[in-house]
């Protein structure tokens, strides 16, 4: 029977063979800066600042945001009285433990015993945590969400 901290031990080396694999195909500032040269040369000293810290501002364009943050999770289209508007939505991942009880079996001789334990199990949770509204390609607002409890 396989005992908790060796559960813990292969959740952890599944974690860190996911970054390892993940990590081989990861989009950095500079390679997004490369990638959209043109837009990034266009910036104003301020941005180029904001942005190659990974950090956005209100008023900046559709290619800075992205340079600074990467491609988004999701994009979404809304249109209100007050004009249309595109919302990007970027995501996060957090673990989530989850308890149980389970039986441990033992045994000596003829007889055989079992026994209750907690044992845990972890998860890996998509969760939104941050979201960019654009107008007119530009940043209108922008605001980051809580990781979910």
């Amino acid at each position: 029977m396989i005992r908790t901290w060796q559960r813990v031990v292969a959740a952890l080396g599944c974690l860190g063979l996911m970054i390892l694999v993940s990590g081989c195909t990861t989009s950095t500032v500079e390679s997004r800066k490369q990638e959209r040269y043109g837009a990034y040369s266009s910036l104003a000293p301020e941005q180029r600042t904001l942005v190659d810290g990974g950090k956005i501002k209100v008023g900046m364009t559709e290619d800075a945001v992205y340079i600074a943050l990467g491609k988004p999770v999701e994009v979404l289209q809304q249109e209100t009285q007050a004009g249309a508007s595109t919302v990007w939505l970027y995501g996060g991942t957090r673990l989530r433990e989850h308890r149980y009880w389970a039986y441990r079996s033992w045994g000596h001789r003829s007889r055989y015993y079992s026994e209750p334990y907690m044992a845990f199990d972890y998860s890996s949770e998509p969760y939104v945590r941050l979201e960019v509204v654009f107008e007119k390609g530009l940043v209108r607002e922008w605001r980051t969400l809580p990781v979910p409890r």
